[in-house]
């Protein structure tokens, strides 16, 4: 597949973060293309994150620019930008522990999910609908009465996941959406993600396991020390010695 003729949702120019006189984003330049899985790898510290809170507007950057399909989206609120399409997973999950599950998925359908939108029957059962079947094709629909923190940690990952397929974001940010999952888990997640990619969504993810890395992507950005080495395709970033050395904390 020629990853270049795809339609680039979201550019990265020369994207610069300082912490006073840290620098922990230097020079970025990255495309993200339409319906890929694009894996941002390296090691601890270098940068995966804070990549992800600058795209989200949960950081402002030091210099750069983003673009989301060709608008600057720098320097607005991370509502906002969540509002142009563009979802993200957390590593601690962020989940309401105290809402079922049934509705925490309702809270991201915000504003379409407030008691007072009107429709009356209809659209709430459209709701109720769209729900049910981001439930089922997560696994949860069994537990949809449940309170999240209730739930075992893999399901608590699915209703991470179920959350953001019900906010319709065109992009997914997901930080290590699988650490942790058993092999059977693991294997559904990959057919969810595969599947949610081929209906359109484009998705970029934070990931240590080289295992899931070779799983889902389809293109790997590696960072080190806040500095982008090679964005390539995943055999040969993978192969690549002086990257293997950087990864496995092994430089000398």
């Amino acid at each position: 597949m020629n990853y270049e003729d795809r339609e680039v949702l979201l550019r990265i120019s020369g994207l610069r973060k300082n912490f006073g006189g840290l620098q922990v984003t230097n020079d970025v330049s990255l495309d993200m293309r339409a319906g890929i899985v694009t894996t941002l790898v390296g090691p601890n510290g270098a940068g995966k994150t804070t990549l992800f809170n600058l795209i989200t507007g949960h950081l402002k950057p030091t210099g750069g620019d983003i673009l989301w399909r060709g608008t600057s989206i720098v320097g607005l609120p991370h509502w906002q930008i969540a509002r142009q399409g563009i979802a993200r997973t957390f590593q601690d999950l962020r989940l309401f522990d105290h809402m079922t599950v049934e509705e925490n998925v309702l809270t991201v359908m915000e504003p379409v999910s407030w008691l007072w939108q009107p429709g009356g029957r209809v659209k709430r059962r459209e709701r109720e609908d769209k729900v049910a079947r981001i439930l089922a094709r997560t696994g949860l629909s069994s537990k949809a009465r449940s309170r999240a923190i209730d739930l075992a940690y893999a399901e608590r990952k699915f209703l991470s996941l179920a959350r953001i397929m019900a906010s319709d974001a065109r992009m997914w940010l997901l930080d290590e959406p699988a650490s942790g999952l058993d092999r059977s888990s693991y294997d559904r997640f990959l057919k969810l993600l595969r599947a949610e990619v081929e209906g359109g969504v484009t998705v970029c993810i934070i990931e240590h396991n080289l295992d899931i890395v070779i799983g889902v992507s389809d293109r790997i950005a590696f960072l080190d020390q806040g500095t982008l080495l090679a964005d390539d395709d995943p055999d040969r970033v993978l192969k690549d010695p002086h990257l293997a050395a950087i990864y496995f904390g092994d430089q000398a």
